[in-house]
């Protein structure tokens, strides 16, 4: 059989929830990611000090062994320089999210003002604070992302010192954007180089493929897997695997988010190995998330071996995608 093993593999972008679903859901990535960045949309949102190492309690408490990290994060608001310098050693990154864009964002940037968010901003400039964005407007759902760009720029012109990582990018408008500035960087899931509009919605409405932001066109997907593929130095994997429970997913209002996690390596290698790039997969799912961030993960060494694998219907009542799927590659052992 076909191997392929990878070293410390990190998912830049993950949702953990919370509570009985953050007990089921961790320890899938746990097994098979050296760390992950974890996301603090909940209810309510991880914007205190207390609140970060709280909930990094909780992470931990949920993963059964110690060789994984969750580089924790907090929810954007007008934090004061005092704060911040105070938080900094507990953090990796601050998460901004445009109000009521996605799930649990109600307390999100309503303006993107730039003199109102100046002082935080320097402030997380000064101290090496990275900024990850949801980069949405509240327009017609296929252009929200498009739309973004020129605050993209509002924040890159602004505050040179910052980084800035364009999250869960979906155009090629964004991939375009993404060398303008040396500032900016971006993550990728591996459901947006899988999938289009047509996925979603072309035939019968597929609750399991739907996110926010939505897959696009043809010609964005086409993007988006040059830059992966060839291991663009500024782009790293973030699955945005975001758990609901099927009954939320499998309703009117249908919730936003495709639940990634314990296939998310075992897809990548398929697609890297369709376009005969494998050996680039190491880079774009590790090496520049420890270079752009500045960490050094736990030691882990995943082997997946080229086999017929069957995705389970669901995990602990979250159906993945590609439920009850055969995918091409399984994961053969971590040590």
């Amino acid at each position: 059989m076909k191997t392929h093993t990878l070293l410390m593999p990190l998912d830049m972008h993950l949702h953990l929830r919370d509570g009985v679903m953050l007990e089921n859901i961790a320890p899938l990535t746990a097994y098979s990611f050296s760390g992950a960045l974890i996301m603090p949309n909940l209810v309510p949102p991880v914007d205190t000090k207390e609140a970060v190492l709280a909930y990094r309690e909780r992470v931990m408490a949920a993963v059964p062994n110690d060789y994984f990290e969750p580089y924790m994060t907090l929810f954007y608001k007008n934090y004061d320089k005092k704060f911040l310098t105070d938080v900094a050693e507990e953090i990796t990154a601050i998460k901004l999210y445009p109000a009521g864009i996605t799930t649990n964002s109600e307390g999100g940037v309503s303006s993107f003002d730039i003199e109102e968010m100046r002082p935080t901003l320097e402030a997380m400039s000064e101290l090496g604070i990275p900024l990850c964005v949801h980069g949405e407007t509240d327009g017609f759902v296929m252009d929200r992302e498009a739309e973004f760009m020129s605050i993209y720029e509002l924040l890159a012109q602004n505050f040179p010192d910052l980084k800035i990582v364009m999250e869960h990018i979906t155009t090629k408008a964004a991939v375009e954007m993404l060398d303008k500035y040396p500032n900016l960087y971006a993550t990728i899931t591996v459901h947006h180089l899988l999938l289009t509009l047509d996925d979603v919605i072309g035939g019968m409405m597929m609750p399991h493929h739907f996110c926010k932001p939505i897959a696009k066109r043809p010609e964005d997907l086409d993007a988006l897997l040059d830059l992966a593929l060839n291991a663009h130095p500024k782009v790293m994997f973030g699955s945005d695997s975001a758990p609901h429970p099927k009954y939320k997913k499998e309703a009117c209002g249908c919730a936003a988010g495709v639940f990634t996690a314990p296939i998310a390596l075992q897809l990548l290698c398929e697609i890297f190995e369709q376009f005969d790039k494998l050996d680039n997969l190491q880079t774009f799912v590790s090496d520049n998330a420890q270079s752009i961030y500045g960490i050094c993960p736990e030691f882990k060494e995943v082997t997946l071996e080229k086999r017929p694998f069957v995705v389970p219907e669901t995990y602990s009542n979250v159906v993945p995608l590609y439920a009850g799927e055969t995918i091409n590659w399984a994961i053969e052992s971590v040590d």
